[in-house]
């Protein structure tokens, strides 16, 4: 957890140098989830497709993270969506503003996509909301499909010093519009449980 508790709005600062831990946040987010047809015969409004999944559970360290798990995670939803690395521009990341998290994630990031990863814009929204817990993914998953929808990708606030060896673009401090076709989604829980979803525009 950050120590920062004298200045609360700055606390969760991901990929920053100086960050200490995260913030824990409060809320929640839903997704109806249906076959494109039968939306589209109910006249829904259709945001983004659900293309496909991946999970790994590494169970390396109650809390210390490594970095193959989450690579796993992401390589098996690329797979399970058909997608190529190189057809992701953005990723709505864990990003939990902890030292050794960041870094793990942005490592499991390049592995995965390897000189590509320079491509990508990747920010978290916990930089925002503070870390949700059991509620992280349903928030964020909604986050990343309105992204797409709007071509935009949030913000990560509160990057004052990006830590150097955190070297991805993490679309610091300000909202960027942006062409958004496919975006992965992340999450990484203790004990090694990781998640990942490919998220297509329509």
């Amino acid at each position: 957890l950050s120590s920062r508790n004298d200045d609360p709005k700055t606390a969760s600062r991901p990929w920053d140098k100086d960050r200490d831990g995260f913030v824990i946040g409060e809320g929640a987010g839903v997704m109806v989830l249906e076959e494109y047809e039968h939306a589209k015969q109910r006249g829904a409004k259709v945001y983004a497709e659900l293309s496909g999944y991946g999970m790994s559970a590494d169970a390396y360290h109650i809390t210390a993270p490594n970095m193959d798990g989450p690579r796993r995670s992401i390589v098996n939803a690329l797979k399970n969506a058909n997608v190529n690395v190189d057809n992701v521009q953005y990723i709505n990341a864990h990003g939990t503003s902890t030292p050794l998290g960041d870094l793990n994630e942005t490592n499991a990031i390049k592995a995965t996509f390897g000189d590509f990863a320079k491509n990508l814009v990747v920010n978290s929204t916990k930089s925002m909301t503070g870390h949700l817990l059991g509620g992280a993914g349903g928030i964020e998953s909604v986050f990343t499909v309105l992204a797409i929808h709007n071509q935009i990708s949030p913000p990560t606030i509160n990057i004052f010093n990006q830590d150097p060896e955190c070297d991805l673009d993490y679309c610091a401090n300000e909202a960027r519009s942006m062409k958004i076709d496919v975006a992965l989604k992340n999450n990484f829980g203790f004990g090694g449980t990781n998640g990942s979803l490919v998220f297509k525009k329509i």
